[in-house]
C-alpha cells in the first residue's frame, strides 16, 4: 500500500445533469458526471498534487465501473474499493439553473455504499496516510455504514493521525433533526480541524455568531474551526488565533454545489503544506470561488498552478 497524504471515504453517485434549465421531469437530455462529498475532496486534493486516496464500495454495474475509472482518472488512489455483487450503485439527477440552488433528486436508498460495515474496514490503507477527512454524510446512510465511519474516524486518532470533519449535514437521511446534531457533534468533537459552514453552525450549536459556534467546538478540543460564510468569506479560530478572510468576488454563479467540498480542498492542502492558518483559509476561499463558477460538482477545482495563478491575480481586496 502507497503512503497517502489524505484519506477520505463515503458515497459517491453517478450524477446526471440537465441540459438545460427546468423542472427535472421537463428535461429531455443529462450529461452523465461524478457526485460525492468525498469523492470531490479526492479529487480536489489530487489535482493540487497531493497524495489522496478514497475508500467506499460500489455496484458491480455501468455506474461503479464509470466512478472507478474516472477517480483512477483523476489520480485518485481507489485500491481499496470493495465492488458489491448484490447491492447497486446510487444516482442522482440535477436540474440547471441560472441562479440559486439546483434541484436534486437522489436514487441512493439501499446502495451498495450504505452497506459499508466494519467488517470491510481495511486497517494498512488508512494506516498508509498521514490525514483523515470525513463528512457527516457517512453516519447518516445507514446504522452499518456509521458504524465504519465511527471506526475509521477513531483508528486514525488512535494511531496518532490529523482529521478533518465536515457536517455536510444531509437532514434528508436522519429520523429526526435531534439525533442529526448529536450524532455529528459526538464526531466533531473527535476532529481537529472541523469545517462548518454558518447555517450548519447554528442548527449544531445553538449559536449564530461565528466565534460563538467556533468555541463551541474549541471547547470539546478541537484545535481549528472554520466557518464558511458564502460570499462574505469565513471566520476561523484557535484557541489563540482568530480571524476573518474575505471571500472572492466572482462574476457568474453557475451551481453552487460543491463549493463547501472545494473550501475543504484548499484548507486542508494549505495546512498539510505548513501554510499559515489565514493562507490556507485564503485557499480555500479561492477555490470555493472557482468552484461556482462551474456547472459540475467538481468542474471548477483548479491544479496547484491555476490556484497560485487565481490567487495572485484576484486577491486585491481580500484579507
Amino acid at each position: 500500500m502507497q503512503s497517502l497524504d489524505v484519506i477520505t471515504f463515503g458515497e459517491a453517485m453517478a450524477m446526471f445533469m440537465a441540459n438545460q434549465p427546468g423542472s427535472l421531469h421537463e428535461v429531455n437530455q443529462f450529461t452523465r458526471e461524478l457526485a460525492g462529498a468525498e469523492t470531490n475532496v479526492a479529487i480536489g486534493l489530487a489535482r493540487l498534487g497531493l497524495r489522496s486516496g478514497w475508500v467506499s464500495k460500489v455496484g458491480r454495474d455501468a455506474f461503479g465501473t464509470f466512478i472507478i475509472e474516472r477517480l483512477k482518472n483523476e489520480n485518485v488512489d481507489i485500491e481499496s474499493v470493495l465492488v458489491d455483487d448484490y447491492y447497486p450503485t446510487g444516482f442522482q439527477l440535477k436540474s440547471k439553473v441560472m441562479e440559486g440552488d439546483p434541484e436534486v433528486q437522489y436514487f441512493r436508498k439501499g446502495s451498495a455504499a450504505s452497506h459499508l460495515s466494519i467488517d470491510d474496514f481495511n486497517e494498512a490503507c488508512f494506516k498508509a496516510a498521514s490525514h483523515l477527512h470525513m463528512t457527516g454524510i457517512p453516519l447518516a446512510l445507514s446504522e452499518q455504514a456509521r458504524s465504519y465511519a465511527k471506526h475509521a474516524l477513531s483508528f486514525m486518532k488512535k494511531n496518532g493521525r490529523s482529521v478533518s470533519f465536515d457536517p455536510n449535514l444531509r437532514p434528508s437521511l436522519w429520523t429526526s433533526q435531534e439525533e442529526m446534531v448529536e450524532q455529528i457533534n459526538t464526531a466533531a468533537f473527535q476532529a481537529d480541524y472541523v469545517f462548518p459552514g454558518i447555517s450548519e453552525g447554528e442548527i449544531l450549536t445553538g449559536f449564530k455568531n461565528p466565534r460563538d459556534i467556533a468555541s463551541f467546538y474549541l471547547e470539546k478540543g478541537v484545535k481549528l474551526v472554520v466557518i464558511k460564510m458564502g460570499e462574505e468569506g469565513a471566520f476561523y479560530k484557535t484557541l489563540n488565533e482568530e480571524g476573518i478572510v474575505s471571500g472572492f468576488k466572482v462574476k457568474e454563479v453557475i451551481d453552487t454545489v460543491g463549493a463547501g467540498d472545494g473550501f475543504a480542498v484548499g484548507v486542508i492542502s494549505g495546512l498539510i503544506e505548513n501554510l499559515s492558518i489565514e493562507d490556507a483559509v485564503l485557499r480555500g476561499n479561492a477555490i470555493g470561488a472557482l468552484a461556482v463558477q462551474a456547472p459540475g460538482d467538481n468542474d471548477g477545482y483548479p491544479t496547484k498552478e491555476e490556484l497560485l495563478n487565481y490567487i495572485e491575480n484576484n486577491l486585491q481586496g481580500v484579507k
